[in-house]
């Protein structure tokens, strides 16, 4: 069943027949927005990767973001959905993509991404701010590195909804990729994300929908912002030099060590964000 209006605090008028997570289930958030949770937790992933399927009212086609990790269950399940118009991608990361070649040959959908080594029956990237105009959905971009450099956001166009990929997760905070994220260009996606304003659902690659995305990317803003004055206060008492482990040992010395290899990677990034 599809809600029929949002409210002023981001809320939809029906209750959905399903909460998060729904494994194996066409779940829908948004009058445009349904979500097909694929059964892959774990420590990255949270409860699983959502794909998310959009609809305009009245239309058969759809687009679907992120068809998940090469998961032939759950690749089907989200193909009988279609007609599948266009698949778009929010990152490159396996448990978002692993699926994509397959997934193309299922549906003969065109694959758009950042990374050209996605792009299926296209040659069409995602370039900042371009509007998609496709089987009656208005889909803009929002390039919002950080997690990794080629990190990207979708709004929905009247309806408001933001999909932020794992730039914004539904519990948790992000980790941010030792490889090619950046510190600085999150914290710049963050107040971009914020600046798009207030009553904006949250439709993330990880974990559930959130019903105002300015109050949770202010959250993840002032999180980061606290996370630097430790590691910079760390860095006093350590010395200048001081490695990404030594960090994690001081900062981190109140959360479980199984968590600690993350939150290295996470370190390693602050570190580079405050020595350039």
């Amino acid at each position: 069943m599809r809600p029929k209006a949002r409210g002023d605090d981001g809320s939809y008028s029906e209750p959905m027949t399903t909460a998060h997570p729904a494994y194996a289930q066409l779940r829908q958030v948004t009058p445009i927005a349904a979500v097909m949770l694929e059964n892959n937790p774990g420590m990255m992933t949270l409860d699983g990767t959502n794909t998310w399927i959009l609809r305009a009212p009245g239309r058969e086609e759809c687009v679907v973001i992120d068809p998940g990790d090469a998961d032939e269950e759950h690749l089907l399940r989200v193909a009988a959905v279609g007609p599948v118009a266009l698949t778009l991608i929010t990152h490159r990361h396996g448990d978002h993509t692993g699926g994509v070649e397959r997934f193309a040959a299922l549906t003969g959908s065109p694959v758009r991404s950042v990374d050209p080594r996605f792009r299926t029956h296209t040659d069409a990237g995602l370039p900042d701010g371009e509007l998609i105009e496709e089987v009656g959905l208005a889909i803009r971009v929002l390039r919002t590195p950080g997690h990794t450099k080629d990190s990207t956001s979708f709004v929905i166009e009247g309806e408001g909804s933001v999909l932020t990929g794992d730039t914004i997760l539904g519990r948790g905070t992000t980790v941010l990729d030792a490889s090619d994220g950046d510190l600085g260009d999150y914290l710049a996606s963050l107040r971009a994300l914020i600046d798009l304003g207030t009553g904006r659902a949250v439709l993330p690659g990880h974990g559930p929908d959130l019903p105002d995305l300015q109050t949770v990317a202010q959250q993840y803003l002032s999180h980061r912002e606290e996370r630097l004055d430790q590691v910079r206060a760390a860095l006093e008492v350590l010395g200048a030099d001081a490695g990404p482990r030594a960090v994690v040992e001081h900062v981190y010395s109140d959360v479980d060590q199984s968590l600690w290899p993350v939150a290295e990677q996470s370190v390693r990034v602050q570190l580079e964000y405050l020595r350039r």
